[in-house]
This record gives C-alpha cells, structure tokens and sequence, in this order.
C-alpha cells in the first residue's frame, strides 16, 4: 500500500441520519439501498474486539485524567507531601492545572477539523497516544508550575484528537449489529478511567510525590495505544472512498479494502469479503461520495442536518447539568447523614461505580432498544430529577432524601442517554467524505460548551441561587426533550450506508 490513500490507517464512516417525520422513524420505503436487502455483517467476536479496544483506550486516558486530577491537586498543594517550592497556589493556579487538558482538547478539536481528513483516523490516535505519553510525562516530571501547566494541555490536544478519531474508527470497522454497543462501550472506558483515577487517586493523595506517580500511571496505556494503532488495518470504507474520489488505482484500493475487511471480521467472513467490498461499493456511489467534500457543505443540505443532530446532542449533553449536579453531591449526602460524604474522593468513587454500572446498562441493550428510546427516557427522568433538585434548594431543604434520590437518578439516567449515545449519534450521522470534519466540529461544541459551563456555574450560582439554577437546567433538559423527539432520528440495526440513504 503505497499510496497516501491505501495506507491502513484511514478508516472512515459512510452514512447518516435523517429525520424522520415527527417521530424520527424510518420509512422503510424511503430510498431503498443499491440491492434492496439490508446486509447482516458476519464477524468473530474475537476479531471484533481489538479493532475497538486500542481506539477505546483514547477514552480511558480521558476519563482516567478527570479521576486523577481531582486528587493530583490536593496532594499538589500539600506543603509536606507535593515535594515542590511552589506549592502554594493560588485559586488560579489550580483551574489552570485543572483546566489546562480541558482547553488543550479544544485545540485538539480545532486542529482535527483541518487535519484529521490528512492523516486519516488510524494515524490520527497514533499521534494522540503520542501527545498522551508526552504530556502524562512532562506533567509527572514538571520542575515548576509552567512547565506542568504545558503538559496539561500537551495531554489535552492528545485528548481532543482521540475523542474526534476513536469514535470514527469504531464505527467504520464495527459490525453494524453491534456497532452501537461497541462506541457506547467506549464512554464505558470514559467512566471506567474516572473511577480507575478516583481509586488510585485516593491511595496516592497521601503519598510524598503522589501527584507526579498519579499522573505517570497513565504512560504505560498510552503505549499500548500507539502500538495496537499502529497494528490495525485500514477501514475498508476509507479505503473505498479514496477509489471512487480517484485518490488511488482503483483495484488495488479494491484489494487492500478486502484484506482490510478480513482482518477487521475474523474467519467468520469466509468468501463474502469481495462480495461486501463490492456492496459497500456501491453504496458509496449512490449516496454520492464520488465528490470531494468542500468546506461550505458542512452547512448546506443533508450535511446541514447531521451537524444540527450531531452538534445538538453534545451541546445538551454538557449544558443539561451535568458537571453541575456532580458539584453538590458531596454536600447533597453529607446532608443526608452519609459519612463518607465529608470525604470527596470517596463520593466520587461512589458515582463513578454508579455512572459505570448504568453505562454497562446501556451498553448492553443499545442496539436492542434503540438510540431514541434510551435519550427520551432517560432525559425524562433527568427533568424530574433537576425539578426535585431545585426545589431542594428552594423550600424542602428538610427532605435530604428526596435530594439523594433525585442525584442518583440523575447521574443514572445521563448514563443512560445523553452520555453513551450522544458520543454514538455523531459517529454514525455525519456522511463519509465530511465525517472528520463534521465530527471535529461536534467535538469541538461539546468541549467548548463544557468549558462555559464549568466557568460560568460559581458566577451564575452566586447572582441566581442553587435552586433556580437547577430549574433553569431543568428547562433547558426539557427543550432537549423537544430536540430528540422532532429532530433524531433512529438508526438502531442500519448500517452506515443505510443512515446516510434512508435518513438524510
């Protein structure tokens, strides 16, 4: 594979979504495919797995980096234990070191919109396991504050990158029974680095030096990252897309896609690799991807309409609450009587088990229930939950049950809609030859209102009150109600060729 085009590390998707009537249903009449049958992938679970879990270990360095952060600043600051000269901080001091991965991911998302289409997904998580063992490195060894602020956003981009690439991959090399449980296991890694550095975290934080150990636990998994990336093949719809966009001799690519495709589905697929090859084919040429996509298509037509679903998703997801809501729980169960709640660490051991388990929940039936049905119930329960919440804080703060309720639920129910399959709608509802770039901007949205967010709740409590900023939530869950309900549409069992015919 000697051209750019048919190196194997480009994967891409190939499809989307498109509204469906009211309802977001699929008018199974609509747009029928090149052969008029819907195509089940044949695979071996085993070869299914590594083509996830190396990209999926982008998310746990995320997830593991909100975990051990928490504690790393606590034992930063620590005049006896922090071993530094300058370990009296200021409040400003620590949100740089708290945030500093945080805006380096909005760089990261930044630099994938113009870069990521060049590399290509496969080479783009190998540099971002790069950034992440740099960064986790000149954190753990940083001699002074600037240079450990410089690792904290090194290790962002690698973060930026890796959130933008891991779900794209995925999603094209994934069967597409199981494509939805497969990139909602991925923000089952998220979580599961957030309790792996809460836990280590909180054996560490009393540790001499324990903050230069928290952050360099993590270079181990970068490594392994890097080296399973640069293992896996190419996606074989990547590899189809370059063929008919003339990036490449068209056999050849042909070629490369079905060894691509071989490795990807284990013996399983037997001779059939050709024939999907040649399906997937001509799928791509009816749907349109023949044409080299343009900047100013992101915001024209059907590509319009996946941006709104992709960006909207992850906007709500952040501006619905949840940073918020995880600030109070540690006094919300201190009210309650729960001991352990005066100790933060443990609290958030607690809700990392819980966000793990309901994640594990939604994991499992995904691609049973379907997307829809899991954002409209969970995002219900949600309501109800930020309505208790407010009204805890307003005039039934002698009901601390009611409030611990209310938290669990909520925590629960965002881990079953809003966390998994907001990161699972835009890696499939973006159309192949715009995905990097529509998944770019959708990543960059949901950092970048995170951010807001995380800024502008201490002001916004102060001037408002606790109470009313949690109905304010409240409402704004239920515009999102609103949002699924007329605008998502359902993409359970399609492949990503089918989404992007049936549903834009």
């Amino acid at each position: 594979m000697a051209s750019r085009s048919s190196d194997p590390e480009q994967p891409s998707l190939s499809s989307l979504g498109k509204v469906g009537k009211s309802s977001g249903e699929i008018d199974e009449a609509q747009v029928p495919l090149v052969n008029g049958e819907r195509h089940y992938d044949s695979y071996s679970v085993l070869s299914a797995v590594l083509p996830f879990l190396f990209p999926a270990l982008g998310g746990l360095l995320y997830g593991y980096d909100i975990g051990a952060t928490s504690c790393a600043t606590i034992s930063v600051e620590s005049a006896t234990l922090s071993v530094t000269t300058w370990y009296d901080l200021s409040s400003v001091d620590i949100g740089l070191i708290t945030s500093g991965s945080l805006y380096g991911a909005l760089i990261g998302s930044v630099l994938a919109f113009n870069v990521a289409d060049f590399l290509g997904r496969r080479r783009e998580l190998i540099v971002a396991s790069v950034l992440y063992l740099v960064g986790a490195l000149v954190t753990a060894l940083a001699p002074d504050l600037v240079v450990m602020v410089i690792g904290r956003f090194v290790y962002g981009i690698g973060i930026g990158l890796a959130m933008h690439a891991a779900p794209m991959y995925i999603a094209e090399t994934a069967p597409s029974q199981i494509r939805g449980q497969l990139i909602s296991l991925k923000e089952f890694f998220i979580v599961l680095g957030m309790v792996a550095g809460y836990t280590l975290g909180s054996l560490l934080v009393d540790t001499v030096s324990g903050w230069r150990y928290m952050y360099g636990a993590s270079t181990p998994i970068a490594i392994v990252m890097g080296i399973g990336m640069w293992w896996l093949p190419a996606s074989p719809r990547w590899l189809l897309l370059c063929a008919i966009q003339g990036k490449g001799n068209m056999q050849n690519l042909r070629e490369a896609a079905i060894c691509c495709l071989c490795r990807l589905r284990g013996e399983a697929i037997g001779d059939s690799a050709p024939e999907q090859v040649e399906e997937m084919l001509s799928e791509l040429s009816y749907v349109g991807e023949e044409k080299e996509a343009g900047l100013a298509e992101m915001f024209q037509g059907k590509c319009l309409k996946a941006l709104i679903i992709g960006a909207g998703l992850v906007l709500f997801q952040q501006i619905t609450g949840q940073p918020s809501v995880l600030y109070y729980a540690a006094s919300i169960l201190e009210s309650a009587g729960f001991s352990a709640a005066s100790d933060a660490t443990r609290v958030s051991i607690l809700l990392g088990l819980l966000k793990l388990i309901m994640t594990g929940v939604a994991v499992v039936v995904v691609d049973r229930v379907g997307r829809r049905p899991l954002l409209l119930g969970g995002v219900s329960v949600m309501v109800i939950s930020l309505f208790l919440l407010g009204s805890y804080y307003t005039f039934l703060d002698n009901a601390p049950v009611m409030a611990v309720v209310a938290l669990l639920l909520y925590v629960g129910c965002y881990q079953l809609s809003f966390g998994p399959i907001g990161w699972l709608m835009i890696s499939e509802i973006f159309p192949l030859r715009l995905r990097g770039r529509g998944l770019s901007i959708a990543v960059l949205v949901n950092f970048g209102a995170n951010a807001i967010v995380t800024f502008s709740f201490s002001p916004l409590q102060a001037l408002l009150g606790s109470g009313a900023l949690f109905f304010i939530f409240a409402g704004i869950a239920i515009i999102s109600l609103a949002f699924i309900y007329f605008i998502v549409p359902e993409t359970k069992g399609l492949s990503l060729e089918e989404i992007e015919a049936k549903l834009l």
